[in-house]
């Protein structure tokens, strides 16, 4: 089962589905590209995957898909 180490030492998995810890989010510009019915594959292809550490708030977005290193940002 996939998983993540925060950086406050919790343990984010994200294998189960639906996952919990694991966000969508896609452009708005994407967003415009579809309208009336929509297949859920065709807006899971064009969004971005993120994880929110459900103990601190962080969020590990990977831009590039989960084979590459996730940008992490910290709540202020």
């Amino acid at each position: 089962m996939p998983k993540l180490l925060c950086k406050c030492s919790a343990v984010i998995h994200y294998g189960e589905i639906p996952s919990p810890n694991e966000w969508l989010l896609f452009s708005d510009s994407n967003f415009d590209n579809f309208s009336g019915m929509v297949d859920a594959e065709e807006v899971y292809a064009v969004s971005t995957s993120f994880l929110k550490c459900p103990k601190c708030s962080r969020l590990y977005v990977f831009w590039e898909g989960h084979q590459s290193e996730p940008q992490v940002f910290a709540p202020e």
